[in-house]
């Protein structure tokens, strides 16, 4: 689903709430591997767009120019192979507001651009869909690629409860956690009703789960099979656990709908230590003298804000 390459260049678009900024910035930064700049940028990692609950869209990048003209003159070498095709003007770019392009012009350039490809175009259903749109003074064509939101269906579970992670939370926490899932065996030992196993899961991500209330299990069970999903959830303490994971992804406990002490979410994080290489931490509050105790090194954090309620995302190892 990512990868990396010298010669592939992608621009991407990304949208988020005030309160999701700092949240979307740490799942961009483990996607891409560095800071993203703006709500368009180019990388050369190519990232599957319907995984983050961010990111809108990705022009697989074919050609470039200073200017319309040069791009007009490259798309008439498309070749569509006989299928029909689309090209959409990218409202997103870093222009000013002085040189905005509104959409009349947009309407233009994207018909400049279908009149030099060779081939049926079709605006309702088409078969390949082309990208144009400008960024740092240069224009550029390609491929396009919009989110699918294919995680909105998760959005309703058959079993749930008001404190549980959002569906968009939970999705950048697995994105933070996992940003290759080539290969990497994950588990959350927490899991309580699988929010975040659905959404592991719905991405091909290999993750296990465990809860130690029986109830809970039963529920994260019944979510996981309703979206058609097939993994393991065992019923345990984390301590419990022998097997060691790449990943594990920990939705702390607190004190709302069951009751636990200070020493027992110590042990949780000790015994995630035990068992991951790499762990994303999900609290209600900064737990870092907490998690520096059980051994962790933060190496990345962020604020998820849902009105006056805080979730904090600490990725470690």
């Amino acid at each position: 689903m990512q990868k990396k390459s010298g010669k592939n260049t992608f621009i991407y678009t990304y949208t988020c709430s005030e309160d999701e900024l700092s949240l979307c910035q740490m799942e961009l930064r483990c996607l891409f591997g560095e800071e993203v700049p703006s709500s368009i940028f180019k990388s050369e990692v190519e990232v599957d767009v319907s995984r983050s609950p961010f990111i809108k869209e990705r022009i697989d990048v074919m050609y470039e120019g200073d200017s319309l003209p040069e791009i007009y003159d490259q798309t008439e070498q498309v070749e569509l192979g006989g299928k029909t095709f689309k090209v959409i003007f990218v409202k997103t770019n870093d222009l000013s507001p002085a040189d905005k392009i509104e959409y009349d012009e947009r309407r233009v350039i994207e018909r400049e651009i279908g009149l030099r490809i060779e081939g049926e175009a079709d605006v309702n259903h088409p078969q390949l869909v082309y990208g144009i749109v400008t960024l740092g003074g240069r224009w550029y064509f390609g491929a396009y690629h919009k989110n699918k939101a294919t995680w909105f269906r998760q959005m309703k579970k058959p079993r749930s409860y008001s404190i549980a992670l959002s569906t968009r939370v939970a999705r950048a926490a697995v994105n933070i956690a996992v940003p290759n899932p080539a290969g990497v065996r994950a588990i959350d030992p927490c899991c309580g009703i699988g929010t975040v196993m659905v959404e592991a899961l719905s991405m091909g991500i290999n993750m296990v789960g465990r809860d130690i209330n029986p109830q809970i299990a039963i529920g994260a069970r019944t979510n996981i099979a309703h979206f058609g999903f097939t993994s393991e959830v065992t019923l345990g303490d984390i301590a419990d656990i022998t097997e060691h994971y790449d990943v594990a992804i920990v939705d702390m406990p607190y004190n709302l709908y069951s009751s636990i002490t200070p020493e027992e979410q110590f042990a949780i994080l000790v015994n995630a230590r035990r068992i991951a290489d790499r762990v994303v931490i999900v609290a209600i509050e900064p737990v870092d003298e907490m998690i520096n105790e059980a051994g962790f090194t933060i190496i990345d954090r962020c604020e998820a804000k849902k009105g006056l309620f805080s979730r904090h995302l600490m990725l470690c190892q």
